[in-house]
């Protein structure tokens, strides 16, 4: 939290309110107790002016009566200036407005001498005085700290919904997928962070013209392949026809047979090319039991060859929204891999459903399986798993996993039982 500027900013903005309550406080306590004792010297002046020889004697005597509520320190005492009197006032004392020790307490007094000479002493002892103006002044006080904590609590929710801009950008950021290099939004960005938003996206740019370069060269190398290797395969099917010793047939099988693969790659590239070059795609209506007919026909020869049981083992009639031949192509590589890895009279099944509004599609096989530290990895291009015969070339998941994150789909590999994999595609959307 050391190192957020919001918190910084926060704790900063805050200490900045607790100390300029403190200051206005303090001033606001010695005003309000300052204030008090002058109005309470005030009441002792008007109580002085009240007292005249005819109601000295009946004041001096009230003052002395007990007063229910009242309290005790805060009482005031009326008397003249004699010897004889309760509360011996020094006599050196002038009229007006004083303080003074009598019998070791603090006392103040307000001083007044009457018409027929006689001096009136007006009185209340310091402390109830004190008290009085300390509860007058901190009543003063106390709305500055209510207002400093309502302000701290303010300032706190004021930065999180400002910096709210730069959360939701950094989450949307974060949630975006591997091959996603749009432009970042800087609609709801402040001005100061403006200029790191255009530095991303110009980045962002600069990534995407390097890949997309990489792209048109996997894919135009690729393309340039298929010419000459089309005519090595024409010249391979041209020598079978010839006469040949059998060390020589069957070396030319082996010619053809690494024909046929690199073939294959030179397809497999193109296709990861388009699938991830092609951004517009438009979703429509899909029949997904339709999708496993036409693959089944393309690929039947291959499955035939190693005697595999193949077939679609669900009769649901799902319906996927998704491009048509994008669809095609990711299940055409699962069911091209299940063949591939399957063993000489294994099994392959093709199966689609919808459980709790979510479609679908699942093949499984009965080869190897993959181990659960491989999973994460087989989506990359050109990995294979280690300790497997069958011809590939490590792209079919990858193009599977690439046209599953533009439409919206989710890839799982598990165990088949007893052994073998199992692909299941759900739909997301």
């Amino acid at each position: 939290m050391t190192g957020s500027l919001q918190f910084r900013l926060s704790v900063c903005l805050s200490m900045l309110v607790v100390a300029i309550a403190t200051v206005g406080g303090v001033i606001a306590f010695k005003t309000a107790f300052h204030e008090a004792n002058e109005l309470q010297d005030g009441q002792l002046l008007q109580i002085s002016a009240l007292v005249t020889p005819r109601t000295l004697e009946i004041m001096e005597r009230e003052a002395l009566a007990h007063v229910a509520g009242a309290d005790h320190d805060s009482k005031l005492i009326i008397q003249t200036v004699e010897e004889t009197t309760p509360l011996l006032i020094p006599p050196s004392l002038p009229d007006g407005l004083q303080s003074a020790m009598v019998d070791g307490t603090s006392w103040r007094f307000a001083i007044k001498t009457l018409e027929n000479g006689s001096r009136v002493v007006v009185g209340q002892k310091t402390a109830g005085r004190d008290e009085i103006a300390r509860n007058s002044a901190l009543s003063t006080v106390m709305p500055f700290a209510a207002l400093a904590l309502i302000l701290v609590g303010a300032l706190h929710l004021i930065l999180r919904h400002m910096f709210r801009p730069l959360l939701k950008l950094a989450t949307d950021l974060d949630r975006r997928a591997e091959h996603d290099l749009s432009p970042v939004s800087s609609a709801e960005v402040p001005n100061e962070i403006a200029p790191f938003v255009t530095a991303i996206n110009r980045l962002l740019s600069r990534v995407e013209a390097s890949i997309a370069a990489q792209r048109r060269f996997v894919a135009d190398a690729a393309h340039e392949l298929r010419s000459p290797l089309t005519a090595l395969s024409l010249q391979v099917e041209r020598l079978s026809d010839c006469e040949l010793s059998d060390a020589a047939r069957g070396r030319l099988a082996a010619v053809r047979s690494g024909l046929a693969r690199s073939r294959s790659l030179l397809t497999q590239l193109l296709t990861l090319a388009r699938v991830q070059n092609n951004r517009a795609t438009q979703n429509t209506s899909v029949r997904v039991q339709e999708i496993f007919r036409n693959v089944l026909e393309d690929l039947m020869p291959l499955a035939e060859a190693k005697c595999l049981d193949i077939g679609v083992s669900s009769t649901d009639e799902v319906d996927v929204d998704a491009p048509q031949s994008d669809l095609s192509i990711m299940i055409k590589n699962l069911v091209d891999n299940a063949i591939r890895y399957a063993p000489k009279g294994g099994r392959v099944d093709l199966s689609t459903g919808q459980t709790e509004g979510k479609q679908w599609i699942r093949i499984e096989d009965t080869g190897p399986g993959i181990e659960p530290a491989e999973r994460a990895r087989v989506f990359d291009p050109f990995y294979r798993v280690l300790g497997t015969d069958a011809d590939g070339s490590g792209l079919g998941l990858s193009i599977v996993a690439t046209i599953a994150q533009r439409i919206g789909a989710h890839v799982e590999l598990a165990q088949a039982a007893p052994h073998g994999l199992v692909v299941t595609v759900t739909m997301s959307r």
